[in-house]
């Protein structure tokens, strides 16, 4: 193995996360010359991140509040492993402020942006306050948090309806309600909150207006503090329940000045801030008129961030581990150019044909893509166990090509190839959902996906139709 590590100023990172985003960081470490060491639970400590780790150490029993989501055990294991840096993933601890402070003050490098970014960007009233501060159009909505529906009821009537209740301290969907009329809010307020207490520990709610239809499009970003750069637009209008299932670059049917100025905005709150390490700038854009506007910034890497490495041919994982050792952006805006098209499915382990019910169970069979311009990001294998404990996500195909058309033709092929046994997964709808004719027009937005899967159902289980 190659020795990078006397350059970067670290020889070992302690991966604080399990799976496919695990196992992605250890091999973006051993590219660099980097050891990785893994921390799991007693239910993975047979898992493939374990393996492959040059050292791994047990935190604690599988619910992830007394292991992957335990501080004090997680810096720990770094202090017994002598872990130079910390790299979060995605989930768990990647946009907690006070685990990423407390990896500074342990004197580790946090692989992830400043403490006070996350802290700021994890505050979604305070967001959208430094993005209006930095020039970036943001939507029309209250002018901070609020704890009180009375409050909630007056905003909205001030902005007009239809508004969104979202949780002031997180994101990903979650605590988020749609109110048509102010009787709404005050039915659904108090619901959002507890919602978005229990995810977040922060019972706040701001209010903004609801734009529909629109499109959820993304813009990658990495900065140094000194510098930043974008790496192009993700389209990830697909979604169920506010959490995404298929994600291409570029944005297909967007206007090359919406694409330009969408750019120009994440940059802009990027540079104004300092922003350190790789980031997502999160936008609405209205379908009917074109406008976009902020809706938030993830400050950690993003579980699509595959599709912008097959455009550009920038590995992400390994620039975020770079700026932790301190050192500034290699790469200038013009050393990105986007290439072809690339597409990500996320297949989980859930049941379409049961109202998407969690699928555990061990692996009986299991064979994934392969080919050109096929890459798969899993944990998979035949005889791991998928428990009841963690995200649902259990493996990535992307694909690669010159055009849209043929990204789509190539990903069809791939999840053709697609053979898991043991469980129920989401690969039938997949395959389902590059068949429609809307999908291979680019004809959609971000209702357009729950609004077909209510006509799959009157169409009978998914899963149990012959494939064409």
């Amino acid at each position: 193995m190659r020795e990078l590590w006397p350059r970067l100023g670290m020889k070992r990172v302690l991966v604080a996360n399990r799976g496919e985003i695990a196992v992605r960081i250890i091999r973006a470490a051993h590219d660099l010359g980097l050891e990785a060491v893994a921390v799991h639970s007693t239910a993975d400590a047979g898992a493939l991140h374990v393996r492959m780790a040059d050292a791994a150490i047990e935190i604690g029993p599988p619910p992830a509040a007394h292991s992957y989501l335990d501080v004090a055990r997680i810096l720990a294991a770094a202090r017994a492993t002598a872990a130079e840096a910390v790299h979060p993933g995605y989930g768990f601890l990647a946009e907690r402020s006070d685990f990423a402070r407390a990896c500074e003050d342990a004197g580790l490098r946090f692989v992830g942006p400043r403490s006070e970014h996350i802290a700021l960007m994890g505050d979604k009233a305070r967001a959208r306050e430094a993005a209006r501060a930095a020039g970036v159009p943001t939507i029309p909505g209250s002018p901070g948090a609020l704890d009180d529906v009375d409050a909630a009821a007056a905003c909205a009537t001030e902005i007009g309806y239809p508004v969104a209740l979202k949780a002031a301290g997180g994101g990903g969907g979650r605590g988020i309600r749609i109110a048509e009329h102010e009787i709404d809010v005050r039915s659904v307020f108090a619901q959002a909150s507890r919602e978005a207490s229990a995810a977040f520990d922060d019972p706040r709610i701001y209010v903004e207006r609801f734009i529909s239809p629109a499109r959820h499009v993304e813009v990658q970003v990495l900065g140094d503090g000194d510098r930043c750069l974008h790496l192009y637009e993700r389209e990830c209008s697909l979604q169920r329940r506010r959490q995404k299932i298929c994600e291409e670059t570029p944005a297909p049917r967007l206007a090359p000045g919406t694409r330009m100025g969408l750019f120009e905005a994440a940059i802009a709150l990027c540079e104004a801030i300092g922003y350190r390490s790789a980031g997502t700038v999160e936008f609405l854009v209205d379908e009917e008129t074109g406008e976009f506007f902020f809706i938030e910034m993830n400050t950690r890497i993003q579980v699509e961030h595959p599709v912008t490495e097959l455009l550009t041919g920038v590995d992400l994982v390994a620039e975020q581990l770079r700026i932790a050792a301190g050192e500034p952006l290699r790469l200038t805006q013009t050393d990105v150019t986007p290439r072809g098209c690339a597409l990500e499915l996320r297949i989980n382990a859930e049941d379409p044909a049961n109202r998407f019910q969690p699928s555990p169970g061990t692996v009986a069979e299991l064979s994934l893509p392969s080919g050109p311009w096929v890459r798969v990001d899993s944990w998979m294998e035949r005889g791991a166990v998928v428990t009841p404990f963690y995200d649902s996500l259990i493996a990535k195909v992307i694909v690669w090509a010159d055009d849209r058309e043929t990204a789509i033709e190539r990903a069809r092929r791939g999840l053709d190839e697609v053979v898991i046994e043991g469980i129920s997964t989401t690969t039938p709808l997949l395959q389902a959902l590059l068949r429609e004719p809307w999908f291979a027009a680019a004809d959609f937005h971000t209702a357009t996906l729950e609004a077909w899967l209510e006509r799959q159902e009157e169409l009978g289980p998914i899963g149990e139709r012959r494939r064409m």
